[in-house]
């Protein structure tokens, strides 16, 4: 299989894929079921593959993509023309091998890239969906993502990987599907999400519900983009993914293209010309009603609430076998919050293993291209491929 081509609907119908990835209608004979109680259906998932799948079907690797991402995990994007997020992870040779492993990852459910949400057309109206859209969870992005491997006909996973929000999922699987998954790695992420977390996520979402030009939801239908709102959450966002001593190195208090200050309010400072051109950048291939349904479905997202409150109880008789990594500079999701994974795992007797790994590069270093880092994602596939009886290429 590769990331090309199209796919066929149930009834056998070809749909359109999404440019430079796959695309396929699901839940067409029964809805999903969501969390909230709402049902939804049929639902598309766009996503890519890398890699072949073998013979038992054996080496699917899911990659579970952050708030911000998308299925385009590596290669040119079809829409910014930039390398993947993953782009230093994902390829011959590098820690998700594609001479080894089957790769797939979707676009998550409420995504703005191909895959069903609120700026797709609600078949009821046909209209864009905006707030009619139902609000969504985690765990209703991993019952999708379950009905797609389906579609591929896999029964176990050999992995599932992601960091942030893609750990989120990565937690929510294990601990939905143990069965079908046979090893995880949720990579700066937590088992629920902070009030700190939540404060910033709030904050993102006044800001683009505050544009005049968000219109209650309703933009798309007329002809206008809350392209401020969304920027400035961006630009909010962006700060809690990286790290004082890492901005400090970057940028220090260093002028942008001048010799003294302006004493007026334009990008005096190299730091704040480069947030202005993150929320530019972020507006043109993101959509503001997704920032705020999967900003929400991450604050709903609590495994220890969902299981009485008991720490010990969120991977009772768990099988899986985990590898939790976390960043000694990452303050939106600190080590004490992954160490806390690790805790509920050691609290059943589960197979796991966890390494902190040294560097000032914050949140975001999960998408970074660090060696050690690098090193036990790649270690800890081997030793569970060897496990799996997975063959080397």
């Amino acid at each position: 299989m590769s990331g090309t081509g199209t796919q066929e609907t149930e009834n056998g119908a070809p749909i359109a894929a999404v440019p430079g990835g796959d695309s396929v209608v699901l839940a067409e004979a029964e809805p999903l079921r969501l969390e909230s109680g709402a049902t939804l259906g049929p639902v598309t998932v766009a996503y890519t593959t890398q890699g072949r799948l073998n013979a038992d079907k054996s080496n699917a690797i899911l990659i579970c993509h952050a708030l911000t991402g998308d299925q385009f995990v590596s290669g040119d994007h079809p829409v910014t023309g930039r390398p993947g997020w993953w782009e230093t992870m994902v390829g011959p040779g590098r820690p998700l091998d594609t001479e080894r492993y089957f790769l797939i990852c979707p676009n998550i459910l409420g995504g703005c890239m191909g895959s069903t949400g609120p700026s797709e057309i609600n078949p009821a109206t046909g209209k864009p969906w905006g707030l009619d859209f139902p609000v969504i969870t985690i765990g209703d992005m991993v019952n999708l993502q379950a009905l797609l491997i389906d579609h591929l006909g896999i029964d176990t996973l050999f992995a599932v990987i992601g960091g942030s929000m893609g750990g989120m999922q990565v937690l929510d699987w294990a601990v939905r599907f143990p069965d079908r998954v046979f090893s995880a790695m949720p990579i700066a992420t937590a088992l629920r999400t902070s009030a700190q977390n939540i404060a910033h996520h709030e904050v993102g979402r006044q800001a683009v519900m505050a544009d005049p030009d968000w219109c209650g939801g309703r933009y798309q239908e007329e002809g206008k983009r809350p392209h401020r709102g969304l920027a400035v959450a961006r630009m909010g966002a962006h700060i809690t993914y990286l790290s004082e001593s890492a901005l400090t190195r970057k940028f220090g208090r260093s002028l942008q293209a001048r010799e003294r200050v302006t004493y007026g309010f334009e990008a005096d400072f190299q730091v704040e010309s480069y947030l202005r051109h993150q929320g530019i950048t972020f507006v043109d291939r993101f959509d503001a009603n997704s920032y705020l349904y999967i900003t929400r479905a991450m604050d709903y997202f609590d495994l220890v609430e969902e299981h009485n409150g008991v720490l010990a109880d969120v991977f009772a008789g768990t099988n899986v076998r985990f590898g939790v990594i976390s960043f000694t500079s990452d303050w939106m999701f600190p080590t004490a919050e992954n160490r806390e994974i690790v805790n509920a795992l050691n609290a059943v007797g589960a197979n796991v293993s966890f390494v902190e790994v040294e560097t000032d590069q914050g949140h975001d270093s999960f998408l970074m291209d660090i060696a050690d880092y690098h090193n036990v994602v790649r270690g800890f596939l081997d030793g569970a491929a060897e496990l799996r009886g997975l063959d080397r290429p």
